[in-house]
């Protein structure tokens, strides 16, 4: 295991280069560029404010960026397992020449989504300066730990889905009704209490996408600090799916190749 992460890490020149290059591939001869990171998530939110205000009867200034916190965060984990399930198919060609940890794959797409991700964040941020400024405090640091924690989640399920991905094709497919379904029955654009006052409290209580919010939306919405349950369940969720994933690609890592 140690000679592994060892190889991931003297491999990072390269893995760190791919994912800039999809970054660069990804607002090529755009005019806006990066700043479509920005623009779009806080385009949408706008869009749901309005329709949500009028149908739960919301302050739009507080469902807003509820909204847009769940939305950037939610759009981070899709993008991410679902570019993962695809990421050995996709790099089939550096596969089948060299001999790299095959999670530097599920590292580039995770890189790559993650600076899209902490851009956006800077629109939530920017929100929650200008609207709420009061709030403004200490806790906010907190808010910072969603980038490493988020990372350490969907890195090894990303990595999971992969070896999955390169046998079964259809993954990818699946993967869009499950994350649907998951964005159902999670406090993404929802607020918990609608969970709670229906009876679905356990929807909400446990929810690890709940527990990853609240990380980010307790400073930065409340000005609070998350709470230790939040990070209890999201160190348990980085175990489990660390320790999937390890013994996946134990097993799986040499057939790779054959499916591709």
């Amino acid at each position: 295991m140690t000679a592994y992460l060892l190889g991931i890490y003297q491999s990072r020149y390269f893995w760190t280069h791919l994912a800039l290059a999809d970054l660069r591939s990804k607002w090529r001869r755009s005019f806006l560029g990066v700043a479509w990171s920005v623009v779009q998530p806080l385009g949408m939110t706008m869009l749901l404010a309005l329709v949500f205000s009028r149908l739960f009867h919301q302050d739009i200034v507080e469902s807003a960026p509820y909204i847009l916190s769940g939305m950037i965060t939610w759009d981070f984990f899709t993008a991410t397992l679902t570019g993962g399930s695809l990421s050995f198919v996709q790099a089939d060609a550096y596969i089948k020449q060299y001999r790299h940890p095959l999670a530097i794959y599920t590292l580039r797409t995770t890189l790559t989504n993650l600076i899209v991700f902490m851009m956006a964040s800077l629109s939530l941020i920017g929100w929650a300066l200008v609207v709420r400024p009061q709030i403004f405090g200490w806790s906010w640091l907190a808010a910072v730990l969603i980038f490493p924690v988020g990372v350490l989640i969907v890195w090894p399920l990303a990595t999971c889905l992969a070896y999955i991905g390169a046998r079964f094709r259809d993954l990818p497919h699946a993967l869009g009704l499950i994350m649907q379904a998951m964005w159902f029955v999670s406090p993404i654009y929802f607020e918990a209490r609608l969970f709670r006052e229906g009876g679905l409290g356990a929807m909400v209580d446990y929810n690890p996408i709940y527990h990853l919010l609240e990380i980010v939306r307790a400073p930065l919405l409340r000005g609070e600090w998350p709470v230790a349950e939040n990070f209890a369940v999201c160190g348990v969720v980085v175990a489990v799916l660390s320790a999937l994933a390890v013994l996946i690609g134990r097993s799986a890592e040499q057939k790779v190749i054959f499916y591709l």
